[in-house]
Order: C-alpha cells, then sequence, then structure tokens
C-alpha cells in the first residue's frame, strides 16, 4: 500500500510543479470610482526564471479595460494608459496598487458594489493568460497619499 501511494504521489509532483511556475495573481480587489468607471488591483507575481509582460487585460464588466499609470504633474495627480505593458521580472513581482499601476475600466456596465466580483483575463503575451475573479471592495484603503481614483484627471471620456 505504501509503494501505492509513493508512486501516486510521485506521479503528481510535476502537476504541484506547474501551479508554482508561471503567473499568479493575489490580493486583488476592485472598486468603482464612480458608476461608470473603476480599478482593479493586486500582487502579479513572476515564478518563472524569463521576464513577463502584462500587455493586455479584458473583462465583460467594462466597455475599456486598460492598464495605467499615476504620475504627479505640476503637483496634481495625473493618469495615462500604459502603451507597452507592465513588465514582470524573472521571480519577481509588481504590485498594481492605488496611486500607481492599475487595470482600469471605463463604461462598466453595471456598478461596481461591495460583495460582488468580476472576471478578469490578464494577457502575458508568450507566458500565457490567467483568468481571475477579482471580488469588489469599495471600503478598502490603499497604502498611498494619492488613493482617491476619484480625485484623478483620467483624460478619457466614459462611454
Amino acid at each position: 500500500m505504501k509503494t501505492l501511494i509513493f508512486a501516486a504521489s510521485a506521479a503528481m509532483l510535476p502537476y504541484a510543479a506547474l501551479a508554482h511556475d508561471g503567473m499568479a495573481v493575489t490580493d486583488a480587489y476592485a472598486r468603482g470610482a464612480n458608476p461608470k468607471s473603476g480599478a482593479a488591483f493586486m500582487l502579479l507575481e513572476n515564478h518563472r526564471k524569463v521576464d513577463c509582460t502584462l500587455s493586455d487585460v479584458a473583462s465583460d464588466a467594462a466597455e475599456r479595460v486598460e492598464l495605467h499609470s499615476n504620475s504627479e504633474v505640476d503637483g496634481v495627480m495625473k493618469m495615462a494608459p500604459i502603451p507597452d505593458g507592465i513588465t514582470i521580472p524573472a521571480e519577481g513581482e509588481e504590485l498594481l496598487a492605488r496611486g500607481g499601476n492599475h487595470v482600469m475600466m471605463m463604461g462598466l456596465k453595471a456598478p461596481l458594489e461591495d460583495g460582488q466580483s468580476i472576471k478578469m483575463t490578464l494577457d502575458f503575451g508568450e507566458c500565457g493568460t490567467e483568468e481571475v475573479e477579482i471580488p469588489v471592495d469599495n471600503q478598502r484603503s490603499g497604502d498611498s497619499a494619492a488613493d482617491d481614483m476619484g480625485d484623478h484627471q483620467h483624460g478619457h471620456e466614459d462611454h
């Protein structure tokens, strides 16, 4: 019996290793800035030995989903799309956080309400895609002084 258990365990080892041999998304949450726009934040962990770039994000929750960054220009926080994606270094991580890089959702099909979740597909190009379900948590406080997305100038019109 011990031989059978050992053999079954050994056979499963490659599958367990695959579960940690790619991109992982942790601590994800979404917030609504207003009824038509919102953002998602998360920690992206790269378990590969090569850099991976998050190049695209898709969700049925909004008409447009884009990678955005925040920067301060003349004392005013400005938000802009990230056209070349976000690179996560080999065996490293990248935090998508309020006041920094994040996923922006414009033209929400319904306001983001606490307790709901939204599905997103993160496209890491040659490193594959990750399907994630992100809980909505409008009450969660951020870590930076530039927390409130509602105060940022988006430069985009919601549809």
